[in-house]
């Protein structure tokens, strides 16, 4: 009768404390290739390029450093977690990420969206981390 208690008391315990994975939006139609990494100090640098089809969509996130991204074909369209548009860009076109901003990229045109993307992280950061919708209908 002890065991039975035990384990549902650490299954509660676990489902309280241990954070939700469900509220991450995870991306759709996108595939990146790293292409440079450096570490210099206390910062990487990672260039990458990025891939988003067609109706695809990078999933909410932020990033814990600086982006700098140049659209090298299609068009992106970048949203803020208030969900308003704070551009559109096309090809040829370059924009900023700011740190901890959370933010979605989509593409809605007809092309595959092209970019290349520099992170300029404090090192050993991840690329991006997940951040729930915060309540936006797309």
């Amino acid at each position: 009768m002890r065991k039975p208690i035990t384990v549902l008391a650490a299954a509660a315990l676990a489902a309280v404390l241990l954070p939700a994975t469900a509220s991450a939006t995870p991306g759709s139609g996108v595939a990146g290739t790293i292409l440079a990494q450096k570490t210099i100090g206390h910062t990487d640098y990672t260039l990458r390029e990025i891939t988003v089809q067609p109706g695809g969509y990078t999933g909410w996130h932020f990033h814990d450093g600086t982006l700098y991204a140049y659209v090298k074909a299609g068009t992106l369209t970048h949203n803020l977690a208030d969900c308003s548009i704070d551009g559109i860009f096309g090809a040829g076109r370059a924009f900023t990420e700011k740190p901890n901003q959370v933010h979605i990229g989509r593409n809605l045109g007809s092309t595959p969206l092209v970019l290349e993307v520099l992170y300029v992280l404090p090192a050993g950061s991840p690329l991006s981390e997940d951040a729930p919708n915060p309540g936006c209908g797309f």
